[in-house]
């Protein structure tokens, strides 16, 4: 990245430049991140599109699945044309629209214990956007590995969760600190349970949001809270949770 923002940059960022928190030194700073996210879905679209949009300097988006005519309602990134393509495909052709300037990584492949070791330590932050706990589980175990900041999303129904972890603290309690044991997927199953569409770009809007604050080091975060939003009620409720005796995240 270059030391000056050219006049493209501030025009471009012009309303976010102009907030005190953020400024060209906070803009710079957001030029420079790398973010990946895990999942082209219901949250991987919006997270991608706002990060684009904000300005992050190389987004990475890894997905196996192509799209369907039952992913439209609430993966904002598509439409009608796209099915039958490959989402992450698709993801940045799209995102390459919205802001040229932001570099994209795509990895059309399924996450697992031989691939992400040579993708996650390329990046600063590391986003959850998958509908499974395998994969959750798995980005938790290795953020904590390369000492990342891990931001957790997940929804169904009406409901949604968002998890932020700084590996960087010691004191950082993990995912496998706030589930006793592992969930079963059929909760996170949009199929058999169901999903308002909004709920998801709600709860991908709050992790993009929770990404910058992250970069820009600002406001108050997640870690060591889970924020439980219900869509159909209002009710938004923040809930501690401590580091859990003899969990994988206890070093």
């Amino acid at each position: 990245m270059k030391n000056n923002l050219n006049k493209n940059h501030i025009k471009r960022y012009s309303r976010q430049i102009i907030l005190k928190d953020v400024g060209v030194v906070g803009q710079k700073k957001i030029i420079s991140s790398k973010i990946l996210i895990v999942g082209a879905g219901g949250l991987g679209c919006p997270i991608a599109d706002y990060l684009s949009r904000a300005g992050v300097g190389t987004i990475g988006i890894a997905d196996f699945d192509k799209i369907n005519l039952s992913n439209i309602h609430r993966q904002n990134l598509y439409n009608s044309k796209d099915i039958g393509k490959y989402k992450v495909d698709v993801v940045k052709k799209k995102i390459k629209l919205i802001n040229p300037l932001t570099i994209v990584k795509i990895y059309k492949k399924k996450i697992n214990n031989k691939n992400l070791d040579n993708i996650i330590k390329d990046y600063d932050i590391i986003v959850d956007g998958s509908d499974n706990f395998r994969t959750k589980f798995l980005l938790n175990k290795y953020s904590i590995k390369y000492k990342k900041n891990l931001i957790v999303g997940a929804i169904s129904k009406f409901d949604g969760h968002i998890f932020t972890f700084d590996f960087k603290d010691k004191k950082t309690p993990c995912l496998k600190c706030f589930y006793q044991s592992e969930p079963t997927d059929e909760i996170l199953n949009c199929e058999l349970e169901g999903i308002m569409g909004p709920v998801a770009g709600i709860i991908g809007n709050i992790q993009a949001n929770e990404i910058l604050k992250k970069i820009l080091k600002i406001g108050k975060d997640l870690n060591k809270y889970i924020l439980i939003v219900n869509l159909l009620t209002l009710n938004f409720r923040k809930v501690f949770f401590n580091k859990k005796k003899n969990c994988i995240c206890k070093n």
